[in-house]
C-alpha cells in the first residue's frame, strides 16, 4: 500500500481526505480514497464508466456533512488506476467481472473495514451496474442509492444487433480490444458542446467537469471496448431474471436520461424487492451534477430514504 494523489482543490472536496495504491488479487493497482470521521455509517461510492475520485468532490461533501464516512475508488483502467496497455483513449477490460476484484480489494482493505458501520452503496451509471451485481452475492451494504443506474445503454436505432453480435464474436476470437464502432478516443467533455451535452443542463457544472480534463488530461477515457460492452451486455441480461438484493434500495434517474436506458431502469427497479423510484423533472444523467434545484430535490429524496433506513 502506497500514498496516492488526491486533488482535493481541483474537486472542491472536503478537507481530511486521503488516497491511497492497493493492489487487486491479479495484480491490478487501484486508487481508492476515504473521508473518516462519519458517525452515521460508512458511504462507498460508484462511479461511472470515464470517471475518476476528484468528479464526485463536491458529493463527497453533502455526505460528510450529514454524519457519513466516505470510501471511493478509480476502477481499473479509470481515473490513476492500473489501464490495459497503458492506454485512456480506450474504455477497456478484460472481463467484466475483474471489476468485481477491484470492489472487494478497497471494501477488504483495513483502513476501510477500520471505518463505522452501517455501510451504504452510493453509485452512478455503470457504479449502478457494478454495485447492482456486488449486491446479488454476498455483502454487507444496508442499503443503496442509484443514481442514472446503467442496467442497459441507449445506441443509435438499428445499431444494438449488430454490435452484439459483433462484440460476441470479437470476444470469442480474441479481438475484444477494437473499438465498439459507435465510439471514438474522445474525450466527451472536452470535445462535445454544452448545448448538446446528455450529462447536465447546468453551464457551470459542464466548465467543472470540463476543465478538470483540462487540467488532468489523464483522468480523460474514450470509447469502450467490445469486450467491454460484450461483458455489459451479459450483466443486463442477469438483472432480468437474477435474485435480487432484499434490502432498501432508492433509484433516482431524470426525465431527459439519454445515455443509459429508462426503460431497464423501470424493469429492474420493479423486481428490486424493497425499492422507491423516483424520477426528476427535467434532470439529465447527472443528477448530483445537475442544476441546484435538480440537486436540491434528489438530496430531499434522498436525506428521507436514509433517515427511513438509519
Amino acid at each position: 500500500m502506497t500514498i496516492a494523489p488526491l486533488y482535493l482543490k481541483m474537486a472542491k472536496a472536503p478537507k481530511g481526505g486521503v488516497a491511497r495504491f492497493t493492489t487487486t488479487p491479479d495484480g491490478t493497482k487501484i486508487r481508492f480514497a476515504i473521508w473518516a470521521g462519519g458517525t452515521r455509517g460508512t458511504v462507498v461510492f460508484l462511479a461511472g464508466r470515464t470517471e475518476y475520485i476528484e468528479k464526485y468532490g463536491v458529493t463527497y461533501g453533502q455526505l460528510v456533512q450529514r454524519g457519513f464516512s466516505v470510501v471511493v475508488l478509480d476502477w481499473r483502467g479509470q481515473g490513476l488506476s492500473d489501464h490495459i496497455d497503458g492506454r485512456n483513449d480506450l474504455g477497456d477490460v478484460v472481463r467484466f467481472s475483474d471489476y468485481q476484484q477491484d470492489l472487494e480489494t478497497v471494501l477488504n482493505h483495513p483502513d476501510v473495514l477500520a471505518l463505522n458501520g452501517p455501510r451504504l452503496m452510493f453509485s452512478h451509471s455503470m457504479g449502478g451496474c457494478l454495485g447492482l451485481r456486488h449486491l446479488m452475492g454476498k455483502h454487507d451494504f444496508k442499503a443503496a442509492v442509484f443514481s442514472a443506474p446503467m442496467w442497459n445503454v441507449i445506441m443509435p436505432k438499428g445499431t444494438r444487433p449488430v454490435v452484439a453480435v459483433l462484440s460476441g464474436i470479437a470476444r470469442a476470437v480474441g479481438l475484444g480490444k477494437g473499438r465498439v464502432p459507435t465510439t471514438n478516443g474522445d474525450f466527451y467533455v472536452t470535445s462535445a458542446d454544452f448545448k448538446d451535452n446528455t450529462l447536465t443542463s447546468d453551464p457551470d457544472q459542464w466548465q467543472f467537469m470540463r476543465q478538470h480534463i483540462v487540467d488532468r488530461p489523464e483522468f480523460g477515457l474514450g470509447g469502450a471496448s467490445l469486450r467491454w460492452f460484450r461483458g455489459a451486455l451479459d450483466e443486463f441480461k442477469r438483472f432480468k431474471t437474477g435474485k435480487l438484493p432484499d434490502i432498501p434500495t432508492l433509484v433516482l434517474y431524470g426525465t431527459d436520461e439519454a445515455i443509459v436506458l429508462p426503460e431497464a431502469i423501470e424493469q429492474v427497479s420493479a423486481r428490486l424487492p424493497k425499492n422507491t423510484l423516483i424520477k426528476i423533472q427535467s434532470a439529465r444523467h447527472e443528477i448530483w451534477m445537475e442544476t441546484p434545484e435538480i440537486q436540491a430535490q434528489a438530496w430531499a429524496e434522498t436525506d428521507k430514504f436514509l433517515d427511513d433506513v438509519i
